[in-house]
């Protein structure tokens, strides 16, 4: 299944963009669902009808699903009180009723995920079409399995699960309580799942549109995005510039000021990314036949003219110039990036890297792991981070 995830600054109408480009896509005879993260029926709103967390037809090939997160968050805890069990009777404690709970913060993302990993893995569409939060809430989502797992790994490590038999020993040895069987067993059950997450974010078939109005204030919320979404190696396809003004203001209207910035912007914008217009109707798009009239660009494969079926990953590449300098150099593609905010730390086997309001630690590739980080520049939007093998770890004879 393909997955194109809709984002960009808020109330630029992403999710009316979301909702058409659904809409292109099953005119154009692809299966496809739409799903909403909005607590509020804004998607619907957009659609001309209810949405929920039932999956409902609106018309020939386009399902719409809103999953209710309150829902999922009680089923989940009723879930954990049934694991749980002997130990909330051991200890004499009441069970919670989960109707009477109000989700914890955070637990619309979760949420948001888990739907994203069951809907992606479905066979009944062939394309998914999800109308991420805004681009702030919506990049730290994405960076959420790959953090997590990370956290998971290094709390409980899964090779420590081999000494399980010998656990009650060790602890007396100790004299601490060590972690319990069940722990383990939740943790590498959560891991399967984050792990499932990742693999759909981390497909060749999934990619980023971003969606934001021409302007100054679009032209950093897109900057700052890119730069974002590059540091987590996420793909994107198109940016669509969406309530485009018309070209034929007159000279003397108040619309003259907006229409030179968008022109501006526009013309920025088409020298960096693949850029779609969606035009203003000069109203809120409202039901199916306002949203065909925008003409937004469909998402499945060769839909949208002069796109690839699949758009070019983000990879960060080691090039090996041993021979000619002595060293191995990392490139790590991070459009938009400023110099003075990027930061590097070596931590083991981990590299963290700072651009701007974003962070992530990866692993460093095998082979740099027997080096030392010998320096680095940034050069155009490619941040280069040169290592040097360490005499005592590199294989000899290199």
């Amino acid at each position: 299944m393909r997955t194109l995830l809709l984002t960009g600054p808020g109330g630029t109408g992403r999710t009316t963009l979301a909702a058409a480009t659904a809409l292109a896509a099953a005119r154009q005879g692809t299966r496809t669902l739409l799903l909403g993260t909005d607590r509020d029926d804004t998607l619907g709103a957009a659609l001309g009808m209810r949405t929920g967390p039932a999956p409902a037809l609106v018309e020939p090939r386009l399902t719409v699903w809103r999953p209710d997160p309150a829902q999922g968050f009680r089923d989940g805890l009723a879930a954990l009180q049934d694991r749980a069990a002997s130990a909330l009777d051991l200890l004499g404690a009441a069970r919670l009723d989960p109707e009477e709970l109000t989700p914890l913060p955070g637990a619309d993302d979760l949420a948001l995920l888990r739907a994203l990993r069951e809907a992606a893995l479905a066979e009944a569409h062939d394309l998914l079409v999800v109308d991420l939060p805004a681009a702030p809430r919506a990049l730290a989502l994405l960076a959420a399995p790959e953090e997590l797992r990370r956290c998971l790994r290094r709390l409980l490590p899964p090779e420590r699960q081999a000494a399980r038999a010998l656990r009650p020993v060790l602890g007396r040895l100790a004299g601490v309580p060590l972690p319990t069987g069940a722990l383990y067993e939740t943790a590498a059950r959560w891991e399967l799942e984050l792990a499932a997450t990742e693999a759909v974010l981390a497909d060749r078939n999934t990619v980023v549109r971003l969606v934001a109005e021409p302007g100054p204030a679009g032209a950093d919320a897109v900057r700052t995005a890119a730069l974002g979404l590059a540091l987590r190696g996420l793909r994107t396809d198109l940016l669509v510039a969406n309530r485009v003004l018309p070209e034929d203001v007159p000279a003397d209207s108040w619309l003259g000021g907006p229409l030179a910035q968008q022109r501006k912007t526009l013309a920025e914008w088409q020298g960096t990314y693949d850029v779609r217009t969606v035009p203003h109707l000069g109203r809120d798009p409202r039901g199916t036949d306002d949203l065909a009239a925008l003409g937004a660009p469909g998402a499945a494969p060769g839909a949208v003219p002069g796109a690839d079926a699949h758009a070019a990953p983000v990879e960060w590449t080691v090039t090996d110039r041993l021979a000619e300098d002595g060293v191995l150099v990392w490139s790590i593609p991070l459009p938009g990036a400023v110099r003075e905010e990027l930061d590097l730390v070596r931590r083991g086997d981990e590299l963290a890297v700072a651009a701007g309001p974003f962070r992530r630690t990866v692993p460093l590739p095998s082979a740099l792991r027997r080096c030392t980080v010998d320096g680095a520049a940034l050069r155009g939007d490619t941040l280069t981070v040169r290592f040097t093998p360490d005499p005592g770890l590199w294989p000899r004879g290199r």
